[in-house]
């Protein structure tokens, strides 16, 4: 069984409303719409390299590890 905390996320309105339709749409909570969103999308986001993997890649500013040097 898992545990509930009560938990405030803030987003931009516009992108509230698109969230709100959404649930409405599906008769669903907007709890429920959000944690499925990250159900879905959590594999996907942990594809993306944190700031120090890419600063481990290489001595490059850019932040794709990507060097200057070199412009192709």
């Amino acid at each position: 069984m898992s545990t509930k905390r009560k938990q405030s996320l803030y987003f931009p309105a516009a992108m509230l409303s698109e969230i709100r339709a959404e649930a409405d749409r599906q008769d669903r909570s907007l709890s429920w719409l959000i944690q499925r969103a990250w159900k879905i999308a959590r594999s996907r986001l942990q594809a993306i390299p944190s700031p120090t993997e890419i600063s481990e890649e290489g001595d490059s500013d850019d932040p794709r590890g990507q060097s200057d040097e070199n412009p192709t």
